[in-house]
Parts: structure tokens; sequence; C-alpha cells
């Protein structure tokens, strides 16, 4: 059994930054892929960003690239998603998740929601102009 916990969300104004931090246990050694994502009131569910936890490659969806970085330590069983510039359009409840196993439908560790079996919270984002 996983447990995520994130942390970091608040409240920025445009151009702003923000670090969330989510902290897996027991161990971030028992996902094989970590994701962020957002859902704001009344939308659906996007993805934002992915790492794999041993390679450490990353993916973004194409609105953060360049803005946000996502990182690990897996030392600390943490991961960290830097966003930097930030936007009204991107308050949102921002999720951690982790995958801890491959799927049939597998196609690598990417920021698609059916790939991840295990969820945090969620830590909000608000963004004012």
């Amino acid at each position: 059994q996983v447990q995520l916990e994130e942390s970091g969300g608040g409240s920025v104004q445009t151009g702003g930054s923000l670090r969330l931090s989510c902290t897996v246990s027991p161990s971030i050694h028992d996902a094989v892929c970590m994701g962020w994502f957002r859902q704001a009131p009344g939308k659906e569910r996007e993805g934002v960003a992915s790492i794999d936890v041993g390679f450490g490659t990353t993916v973004y969806t194409d609105s953060v690239k360049g803005r946000f970085t996502l990182s690990r330590d897996n030392a600390a069983n943490k991961v960290y998603l830097q966003m930097d510039t930030l936007g009204p359009e991107e308050t949102a409840m921002y999720h951690c998740a982790a995958a801890t196993i491959r799927k049939g439908s597998w196609r690598g560790c990417v920021p698609t929601s059916e790939i991840y079996n295990y969820w945090g919270q969620g830590t909000q984002v608000t963004v004012s102009s």
C-alpha cells in the first residue's frame, strides 16, 4: 500500500512560482512512475508531468513545457514539481499519483491517469490575475 502526501500549494499572482512536493510512503521505490495531475472545478483532470522513478526521464504536457520542472529525490522519497510563470488558468487542485505496476496497456511513464493506481488528496494552487 502506497500513500502519497502533497504539499506546497498556495496562492500566487500571475507570473509567480510555486514548488509542489509529494512524499511517498513507505518508499518511492514501490513505484515505477510518478505523475502530477490537476483538476479545476467543472473541468476534467489533466495530466501535467510524469517521471520514471528509476531512470528519471520526464514527460510534460505541452502547455507546461519550459515552465514546469519535475524532479525526484529517491533518498528522501519525494518528487517535486517546480512551477514557474504561472497563469490564472492553472488554478486547480494538484494531485500526485503513483504507478506501482505496469498494466497491460503500459506504454511508458506518461501523465495519463489510467496507468496510476495510487493518488494523493491534492494541494490547491490558486493563481490570481
